[in-house]
């Protein structure tokens, strides 16, 4: 493929993508808001929403990445997309008839948990096949740039939009947007997929992936941090509204304000992610993200009043700054450093542990904020996130300057070879 069309499929990619998280962002407020304001939804109830959207990665997380190597990469796409619509466009639908609950949004969530699982993967995994490999880190900051700009103005749209409209039918946003990118996407090559005359079993598939990163000396380590992180992100995605709502007593467009302004600290961190690894090495990079993010969660539940509300925006951009910066870091590494016909599983393998941890992250914060309250919650969640740069510390990541040194040591390990997008 000629680099002037390699381009413009990399843009028009990165448009579908841009165009779901944005609704997505807007969503991430009014489907909180619908359980808080339309059904009073109670702490536990908060964190079960919360553990539902992210349940499917325990569920199929390993498989995922055997299914995707199965799949047209661009079906696995528009099929994801398609089915995220469909699934959030319900609940104004069953609002409309009066027969909206809590668990019609737990439901909503989890399909919508099954379809961001595979989407992922297979984005994740179609990302390397039409970007060189020299470019692979800084296409991976630009998605994470864009990510952390849909994130600064996606919850402050959406808490507008709620106020302005309710916060039920701004859920009609996110459904459209996935329409959107679906569209878009289907305007993609498909990819060129060597299937042979007869498949492994699967579980022999997982195990190979599962092998591959718990036994790879920076891969396994880097997924270890990122867990601990996800757990404490799935704590906040329960807690940040029922924080904000009951104990701040914030308004729903202040609410929307202070859920984005998370979006500053990742575009700062997706901005400087190459720089700051170019001066210090990935490696260093890794442990000095995950003291960040400690530094942050124990910032975030300080202060009353006002005072409150400038830590959980300091405490917030400070953690977001330094998980983009190390899931920037590791996510390159992995698309360089893993095999081609193992990337999918590979990804799949890591999202799963990680990724994984968000719904737990999200009960026992359920669990443990009704009889403790969120500040305190929070509290604890901030200090079981310095397991993040102990694992690293106490890993070879800790005598690296970059994360690649561990493969230009390691003379058994194969070169990569390219990857090529067909128009099948």
């Amino acid at each position: 493929m000629r680099v002037e069309d390699r381009a413009g499929v990399f843009w028009r990619w990165w448009t579908a993508g841009t165009t779901s998280l944005v609704g997505s962002a807007v969503g991430s407020v009014a489907l909180p808001l619908t359980a808080l304001t339309v059904l009073d939804a109670s702490a536990f109830q908060m964190g079960v929403i919360a553990a539902a959207s992210y349940v499917a990665w325990i569920v199929i997380g390993l498989p995922a990445g055997v299914i995707v190597q199965r799949l047209p990469l661009r079906g696995a796409q528009v099929g994801a997309d398609l089915a995220r619509a469909v699934a959030v466009a319900s609940i104004p639908l069953a609002w409309w008839w009066g027969h909206l609950t809590v668990a019609h949004l737990v439901v909503t969530a989890l399909v919508v948990s099954f379809a961001n699982v595979l989407f992922d993967v297979a984005n994740s995994t179609f990302l390397p096949s039409i970007v060189d490999r020299e470019q692979l880190q800084s296409r991976n900051s630009l998605t994470s740039a864009t990510h952390a700009a849909t994130q600064l103005s996606g919850p402050s749209l959406g808490g507008l939009a709620v106020q302005a409209l309710g916060a039920v039918p701004t859920l009609l946003v996110d459904s459209a947007s996935y329409l959107v990118s679906a569209a878009l996407l289907r305007t993609l090559p498909a990819s060129r997929v060597d299937v042979p005359e007869r498949w492994p079993p699967v579980g022999e598939l997982i195990r190979e992936g599962w092998r591959f990163v718990v036994h790879h000396p920076v891969t396994g380590p880097s997924m270890w941090a990122a867990t601990a992180m996800n757990f404490v992100c799935g704590a906040q995605l329960a807690l940040f509204p029922l924080y904000l709502v009951r104990e701040l007593h914030a308004p729903a467009g202040l609410v929307g304000v202070l859920l984005a302004v998370e979006g500053v600290g990742a575009l700062v961190g997706a901005a400087l992610t190459t720089r700051i690894t170019a001066r210090i090495g990935t490696a260093r990079a890794l442990i000095a993200a995950g003291f960040t993010t400690v530094a942050g969660a124990f910032l975030l539940p300080w202060g009353t009043g006002r005072l409150a509300y400038a830590a959980f925006a300091a405490g917030s951009i400070i953690f977001s700054l330094g998980t983009v910066v190390l899931s920037v870091t590791t996510r390159t590494y992995r698309q360089i450093a893993s095999p081609p016909d193992l990337l999918s599983r590979v990804m799949a393998t890591v999202r799963f542990v990680s990724w994984g941890a968000i719904p737990v992250g999200g009960l026992v914060a359920g669990a443990l904020a009704g009889p403790l309250g969120a500040r305190a919650t929070l509290f604890v969640f901030a200090a079981t996130l310095v397991c993040a740069p102990l694992v690293l510390l106490l890993s070879p990541v800790r005598h690296l300057r970059d994360l690649t040194d561990h493969d230009r040591d390691d003379p058994t390990r194969p070169a990569a070879p390219p990857v090529t997008v067909g128009g099948r």
